[in-house]
């Protein structure tokens, strides 16, 4: 990058919003992409453990339902560009993908940096120029124009896209710069906070299970004594507290000081479980409890550790479980509370919640309301996602609604000019 230069688009930030919204952009005059680290799509890499879960299978009007209260925003970026075109565009590039049997959708190298080398021939084939370890330092708006100051120099556009990402995995790169520049261009921005990220209680008792998981899982929240929210999904135990799927997604509800109750069996084991529990334990006198809990998905050890914490002794007999020690039982798999004492932070969390105020951009071009354009994609805005791709999907549905509405945007005004 020159000082002085000119672009018809400026794109701050070189994700996978960034990549997506440079390509279509490309289509209205030049476009330079700056990234603050020394290579594009840092974090991009380390998605899905280094696999990139890159969307989900499904209908596309499902998806909506996946982000929250926000997912009507999201509606005409993901109708514009859905999961069935993301994945004709990888696949027709020489990179196939395949579902897992949840829905997830992964190259079937199971490889991020094939994802990221695809990308990068797309921008590059554009037109697009690339410059790396170029961190912004300021932007603005003067004369019609943004003006974008990085350490190499100043460079001017018509029309800017600020796509840096949010604050999770801040090492890297994801910092929050995006908040600062949007701010100084008069838009409001929701405190961020982390999301899809583990859960911690108090009184853990289960720090030697490291590694249980329980499929369907049913989580309630409770707060200030009234039931709050509830979702279904696999837990996985950690060596400090909950994780997995449905606690990853859940916890965007979640806050310290809230009870979260656990229901350890299936959703729908769990509402017959007491009953069910009581006629096996009637109809087997001499058997040990711990060999009657085996008819149910139960891990061993787990087992032997709920019977501890009920004060049961691990060789007790159906015969010899007092009626108050089975409903000790019966109440700690199906309704166990545990005080939430925190979250994860944003080195944990996968996505951040907060960002960008929604009302002040229009769903329909990702364009802001405030400033003629200037655009936004991706998570900088205030959008986060379930697990399972919905966040990489909203990334590039956004990314590519973005860079299209720049490029008609500049199309107009290169006539004008």
């Amino acid at each position: 990058m020159t000082s002085a230069g000119f672009y018809d688009t400026i794109v701050i930030g070189a994700g996978p919003a960034g990549l997506a919204c440079a390509i279509p952009a490309a289509a209205g005059g030049s476009v330079l992409l700056l990234e603050k680290n020394p290579e594009p799509g840092r974090k991009l890499l380390l998605s899905g453990s280094g696999r990139c879960n890159i969307t989900h299978e499904g209908e596309i009007r499902e998806f909506l339902t996946r982000y929250g209260e926000h997912g009507a925003f999201l509606k005409p970026a993901l109708l514009n560009y859905s999961n069935r075109q993301l994945v004709a565009f990888f696949e027709s590039r020489g990179l196939p993908l395949a579902a897992e049997p949840e829905g997830k959708i992964f190259p079937v190298s199971q490889r991020a940096a094939d994802v990221l080398a695809v990308l990068l021939a797309e921008v590059r084939n554009a037109g697009v120029e690339i410059a790396c370890s170029e961190p912004v330092v300021q932007v603005a708006r003067e004369d019609g124009l943004f003006t974008v100051t990085t350490r190499a120099g100043i460079c001017r556009s018509r029309s800017l896209v600020i796509t840096t990402g949010g604050k999770s995995y801040p090492g890297t790169g994801s910092t929050g710069d995006g908040y600062g520049f949007a701010r100084a261009l008069g838009h409001t921005i929701v405190p961020p906070r982390p999301a899809l990220t583990p859960v911690f209680v108090a009184g853990y008792p289960f720090s030697g299970l490291s590694g249980i998981s329980f499929p369907g899982a049913r989580l309630s929240l409770f707060r200030d004594g009234k039931k709050a929210g509830e979702h279904t999904g696999d837990l996985l135990l950690t060596h400090r507290g909950f994780s997995g799927p449905g606690i990853l997604d859940f916890s965007r509800s979640l806050e310290p000081g809230d009870t979260l109750q656990v229901a350890f069996l299936p959703k729908e084991e769990s509402p017959r479980f007491p009953e069910t529990f009581l006629r096996a334990v009637q109809e087997s006198g001499p058997k040990r409890v711990r060999a009657v809990l085996a008819a149910w998905p139960l891990p061993e050890r787990f087992v032997v550790q709920v019977l501890a914490l009920c004060d049961i002794p691990p060789d007790t007999t159906c015969a010899h479980l007092t009626a108050q020690a089975r409903k000790r039982l019966t109440g700690f798999l199906t309704a166990c509370p545990f005080t939430i004492t925190g979250l994860g932070g944003f080195g944990e969390a996968m996505v951040t919640r907060g960002g960008v105020a929604l009302p002040e951009v229009d769903p329909k071009t990702m364009a802001s309301r405030l400033a003629d354009s200037l655009y936004f994609a991706g998570e900088v805005l205030d959008i986060d996602g379930d697990t399972g791709g919905f966040n990489l999907q909203a990334a590039f549905s956004t990314g590519v609604l973005a860079g299209q509405a720049a490029a008609r945007r500049n199309r107009t005004s290169g006539k004008k000019d």
